[in-house]
């Protein structure tokens, strides 16, 4: 049965016409991952929190820059892109520039925030995989540009090319924790990384080429924000 649900999940995002949804969808995870996961993201989301009331505490006058950022993060991650090679739409998640401007914490928050709207408001992902996706792309999202941009530009890498490599880890890591996730979930007699690799492969026609597209967005954002307000690039956590 489960091998069943399985195929047909990886048909689907290989073979399938245009579509909405992004994300682990409601009613995929068994409620045993789904409580998991929820836990560990609102252990995450608290943690957030506190970071980001701490760098508001210090920055009072970027208010308007966390809200930019949670705008520009929403409309990101939900605008559909057409994938020519594969014969579908995928999605950018979009913290790749909103962890680099504010750091790891703040953009845990804003993401949790965009999953939760898209939810409520889109039917993108759903409630009780709010957890997981926020997971996959709040906190690993963030977590790998974050670090990415900081060790490169630690050792002198170009900013651009630093935040155009940030911003594609972002989008790759944040699929492929979803592909360990649905593995997790659902490898019932099947070896856990075999089964990892085959959803891991089906996302990858449309996530190759698309965290690369995220990466130049990353780099442009980052950049025309560093000519302009290069403080917003000072202080993050």
């Amino acid at each position: 049965m489960k091998s069943k649900f399985l195929m047909g999940i990886l048909f689907s995002l290989i073979f399938s016409e245009p579509s909405y949804a992004m994300h682990i969808s409601e009613g995929i995870l068994p409620f045993r991952w789904a409580l998991i996961w929820w836990i560990l993201a609102l252990f995450f989301l608290i943690w957030g929190l506190r970071g980001l009331r701490n760098y508001l505490n210090r920055f009072p006058e970027r208010k308007p820059l966390i809200g930019f950022l949670g705008a520009m993060v929403f409309l990101f991650s939900v605008l559909p892109i057409p994938v020519p090679i594969a014969g579908t739409c995928s999605h950018p998640v979009g913290v790749g520039f909103s962890a680099i401007l504010i750091g790891f914490s703040g953009s845990i928050v804003i993401g949790f925030v965009v999953l939760l709207l898209q939810a409520l408001l889109l039917a993108h992902g759903g409630l009780s995989s709010l957890g997981a996706n926020a997971i996959s792309m709040a906190v690993i999202g963030s977590l790998s540009a974050f670090l990415t941009y900081k060790i490169l530009t630690q050792i002198r890498l170009n900013l651009y090319l630093s935040a155009f490599i940030a911003g594609v880890l972002a989008d790759w890591f944040t699929y492929l924790t979803t592909a360990f996730q649905l593995a997790l979930a659902l490898k019932g007699e099947e070896a856990l990384f075999s089964l990892f690799l085959k959803i891991a492969l089906a996302f990858t026609p449309t996530q190759a080429p698309l965290g690369l597209l995220e990466g130049v967005v990353t780099a442009g954002i980052v950049g025309v924000i560093y000519k302009r307000k290069p403080e917003f690039l000072m202080g993050r956590f």
